[in-house]
């Protein structure tokens, strides 16, 4: 396990992203760990194979012949109501 001071991290940030090639780099405030910096593979790796929902959209197939049924009200059915705004 590799620990850096915060003080050290913002003074050397190059000396912290190399130490991330043998595994996270423990980043502390006042001697305790604060934060972790990782390797983007060692993340992916961490939090599995997840993916944003923009990304699972994306992957679903869509089928452009599909009969939607959608039977949107029509202005004729709508009433308009007096709405007071003082």
């Amino acid at each position: 396990m590799y620990s850096i001071s915060s003080r050290e991290f913002n003074q050397d940030v190059s000396k912290a992203k190399r130490a991330t090639e043998q595994g996270p780099v423990f980043i502390t405030n006042r001697g305790t760990p604060a934060y972790v910096l990782l390797t983007v593979e060692d993340y992916h790796k961490l939090v599995g194979n997840t993916h944003s929902v923009a990304d699972l959209l994306s992957m679903l197939e869509t089928n452009h012949d599909a009969e939607i049924d959608f039977d949107p009200v029509r202005s004729s059915q709508v009433t308009a109501r007096t709405v007071d705004l003082s």
